[in-house]
């Protein structure tokens, strides 16, 4: 059976190593060595190990001290979510500008249909290298990538060339692509699962194809169906989008922290251009506004104010940005600053990121 066009093209996005590599990009010390994100003892859980500690078999949800058996040299590191949030809001922003079906599976992975995109682009291949590069260009962190006709097999081809690489099944490739691969490779067959289908006499895609539906079905339930279609290359799962509008927001991480007020301003004016400039393109208007601050020990505050009128232009809020800045001392050097508005005009309001390219 051969698969009948048209295709989608979908992407999954798959962040290299996130945590461990988060750690990594904020302590450059850490680079290249064996580092486990989470509890170090018995009843510490690992989160996330890099690569140099996953050679030593190092990997998630293993006991602290048994990941320090496997690796004596071990780092451990505590897990930061509101860091790994706001890296993970960058890395979404620069999804939107190709496509806004965007289906986020957690922090550090999404699905992305780039069948009609943004850019106009044709080539999938070429937006995900576009992507990835972008990734690394303005959070300094790496991303591997699939592609494909579907999620699933967008999801099972983004793991082949990690870290730091893409894999394209184009739709002539697809059928041979899931003949030949294991089983233990298909997204949702764990070692269970997998156990089950070898005690079966299945081992590659090819075996599992030659399974009746009924054979499948009776062995695994429901998914007995699941797995009768995804060899075949049939899987219509859509690219959910889940974004939520709630705010409109700008904001800059500068490539050396400042500390003067007037210096702050400076930088605040031209974030405010680009704020004014996105509420205008999507003719929205906020009635509180506020300041965010993330210092250089990358502790954060913010600062907000409400008026009883809606605002759009540099104008009428800008005053009230400085009003935020010079309402409290500023404690330490500043690492970035950002500005959005809330509470908005808009009966559907979704959430949009503007994220200004690091000054590096």
């Amino acid at each position: 059976m051969e698969l009948q066009p048209p295709f989608r093209k979908i992407i999954h996005v798959d962040m290299d190593a996130f945590y461990a590599s988060v750690a990594e990009l904020d302590n450059p010390e850490l680079r290249g060595k064996a580092i486990a994100v989470g509890g170090e003892g018995r009843r510490g859980v690992i989160s996330a190990a890099s690569y140099e500690a996953r050679k030593f078999g190092v990997k998630s949800a293993m006991s602290g001290t048994l990941a320090k058996q496997k690796c004596p040299h071990l780092i451990f590191v505590n897990t930061d979510f509101a860091r790994y949030k706001e890296i993970s809001l960058q890395v979404r922003e620069i999804f939107y500008e190709y496509t806004d079906l965007v289906e986020p599976l957690s922090l550090d992975e999404a699905y992305l249909d780039v069948t009609e995109n943004k850019k106009g682009n044709p080539s999938a291949n070429t937006i995900a290298r576009e992507i990835r590069d972008r990734i690394f260009e303005e959070t300094g962190l790496r991303a591997s990538a699939g592609i494909s006709i579907n999620k699933f097999i967008a999801k099972v081809a983004s793991d082949i060339n990690k870290p730091n690489g893409q894999k394209t099944v184009h739709p002539d490739e697809v059928i041979q692509f899931l003949e030949e691969l294991p089983v233990n490779k298909f997204y949702g067959v764990g070692k269970v699962t997998a156990a089950k289908m070898y005690n079966l006499g299945i081992f590659v895609g090819n075996d599992l194809k030659k399974k009746s539906l009924e054979e499948l079905v009776k062995s695994f339930g429901k998914s007995g169906a699941h797995y009768y279609n995804i060899v075949r290359g049939i899987h219509n799962s859509a690219v959910k989008p889940n974004r939520i509008r709630k705010s409109v927001a700008a904001e800059r991480t500068f490539s050396e922290n400042i500390s003067s007020e007037i210096f702050m301003i400076e930088r605040l004016d031209k974030i405010a251009d680009e704020l004014e400039k996105r509420m205008k393109k999507s003719d929205t208007k906020g009635k509180t506004i506020t300041l965010k601050i993330k210092y250089s020990d990358f502790t954060q505050q913010t600062r907000s104010k409400t008026k009883d009128y809606f605002m759009q232009a540099k104008e009428e809020f800008f005053p009230v940005v400085k009003e935020l800045l010079f309402q409290d001392e500023i404690t330490n050097s500043v690492r970035l600053l950002g500005l959005s508005f809330g509470n908005l005009n808009t009966e559907n309001k979704e959430l949009v990121w503007v994220q200004l390219k690091f000054e590096f």
